[in-house]
């Protein structure tokens, strides 16, 4: 999955590529369906970035899970340079060249990616789960922190516990708060590519049955930062 040619290079670019793309993007489907080429449904991979803007170094991290048993299966990183300045709402220029090294270099290719980020819950629906699943054909969903823009009542307080997150332009629902542990403050899910919002929230649950996060990202955020500070260590050398 190489990075294409064209890598956009300035704002301008950046926002033609998403409106480009946003067309392409498949709001529904399911685990199980049929998946990518070569993709297995029995595994589902998590993805994270981390940053030393210090030392211009960007690391990503792709681990496989057993979707089953969430044990770990495999791991990769990747390490380079930033590809794109810091501008709100076009993170994903800056992230998904090292996250498509990261899964290139797995030999394991998972039927899902789980992204710790947004998909359409942006503000031109494409954030970096919906830009990754279209530029790789598998099934991508995100799981946010926050809410970024947008709007959402408070959950109950049950594990499952679910309310929409809309637009407060539109009031269009571009994911939902869900409440992964009781008593926790909620996450964020939105569609990525070739899953539903009712799907992608069962997937989160499924994903989350000690802790708030899934364990997709869990596992991806703690690689990627071990893998920068060996990166960081490296370039202090050099």
């Amino acid at each position: 999955m190489p990075v294409p040619a064209d890598w956009p290079t300035t704002e301008a670019e950046a926002l033609a590529e998403q409106e480009r793309l946003r067309p392409l993007v498949r709001p529904s489907g399911a685990i199980g369906d049929a998946a990518a080429p070569d993709g297995d449904d029995r595994l589902i991979a998590g993805v994270d970035v981390a940053y030393d803007d210090a030392r211009d170094l960007v690391v990503a991290a792709a681990v496989v899970l057993d979707r089953a048993t969430l044990a770990v299966v495999e791991e990769a990183t990747a390490t380079g340079r930033v590809a794109f300045p810091y501008i709100p709402g076009l993170l994903a220029f800056r992230e998904l060249p090292a996250v498509l090294d990261a899964l290139a270099a797995l030999t394991h290719r998972p039927g899902t990616v789980v992204c710790d980020g947004y998909g359409l819950a942006h503000p031109r629906r494409l954030g970096l789960a919906s830009h990754l699943g279209v530029l790789t054909g598998l099934r991508t969903l995100g799981v946010a922190k926050t809410p970024f823009t947008f709007d959402h009542r408070a959950p109950g307080p049950a594990r499952g516990d679910s309310t929409p997150l809309t637009d407060p332009a539109t009031g269009e629902e571009v994911g939902r708060a869900l409440r992964t542990r009781p008593g926790v403050k909620p996450v964020f899910v939105s569609v990525g590519h070739r899953i539903g919002l009712a799907e992608a929230v069962e997937a989160t649950l499924g994903l989350t049955p000690r802790y708030r996060l899934p364990e997709t990202t869990r596992h991806a955020d703690s690689l990627c930062r071990r893998a920068l500070t060996a990166a960081s260590r490296v370039s202090d050398v050099n």
